[in-house]
């Protein structure tokens, strides 16, 4: 089993995947003729799709809904003649994925000053789209931005970012009211992982990346009553759990844990088509 790209951004996931087979490769020329290619959930472009059909691969699509939706919307744009603004992170895998789907159309910006030198054919004609791990707050600025400047551009109808993404980053903000120390359980290549960091930053309070409990350092704790957990989207919960743990053994007999009120996301996504049963 062939996996295009790492199938999530977590390094634990993915050696835990490796140790039963997997193979991680980013080129589907590296994949033997005729085998199996998992593509990630962050997406691939067209011409990853064709290379793969090129060798006679058999596949699985593996890409989150979320980041399908933003490929469908390009794509709908191109074919009516928009050029396509996509606000995200340059060389981000995702980012590469959705930039594929109409390269020749496409323009990339990350901040409110890539807005500002910006050169477009066709003032008239702009749409916009969005990687979907992205700070919400520094999205909705870079997307004011695109409005003032260019009036008739079609912004997203629904925000593109990940639910998930969204529902943590509103968590760390309320969580940050009490808390003086945030850990964010996650990947140093999980976009959404160190945007959580970023936003603690933002209101003040001191946040660090941790991949797993050895991370943690004693030290962080000095003068701390109150620490927040949160994860990136894509951290296994045992992950969460092993840092809570080792938080508690830091802190001593006195640490209690309190969970932060649920949020139900209501949000269920079927299994790709390839690993569906069939009817009975």
């Amino acid at each position: 089993m062939y996996v295009r790209h790492e199938i999530v951004h977590n390094r634990h996931v993915v050696e835990d995947l490796r140790a039963k087979g997997a193979i991680f490769v980013e080129d589907p020329a590296d994949v033997p003729e005729g085998s199996m290619l998992v593509y990630s959930a962050h997406g691939v472009s067209p011409a990853v799709r064709e290379a793969a059909a090129a060798r006679e691969l058999r596949t699985i699509d593996a890409t989150c809904p979320l980041v399908t939706k933003v490929h469908l919307e390009a794509a709908r744009h191109a074919r009516d003649d928009f050029e396509i603004i996509m606000v995200g992170h340059a060389g981000h895998v995702e980012v590469e994925g959705t930039m594929g789907q109409a390269p020749e159309r496409m323009h990339l910006v990350e901040t409110v000053e890539d807005v500002q030198r910006l050169q477009v054919r066709n003032p008239q004609r702009l749409a916009c789209v969005t990687q979907t791990t992205l700070s919400v707050d520094d999205t909705a600025d870079v997307m004011a931005a695109l409005k003032e400047r260019f009036p008739a551009i079609e912004l997203p109808r629904k925000d593109d970012i990940c639910y998930a993404t969204q529902n943590r980053q509103n968590a760390v903000k309320q969580l940050a009211d009490e808390a003086q120390l945030v850990i964010v359980v996650g990947a140093p290549t999980s976009s959404n992982s160190n945007r959580l960091v970023e936003i603690a930053h933002k209101v003040g309070v001191a946040a660090h990346l941790v991949e797993d409990a050895g991370d943690l350092r004693e030290e962080w704790l000095d003068g701390v009553a109150c620490v927040a957990v949160t994860a990136g989207a894509s951290a296994p919960e045992l992950l969460v759990e092993g840092v809570v743990e080792r938080l508690r053994e830091l802190g001593g007999d006195d640490t209690s844990v309190e969970p932060a009120p649920h949020v139900d996301e209501g949000v269920v996504f079927r299994l790709p088509v390839e690993l569906r049963a069939p009817p009975s």
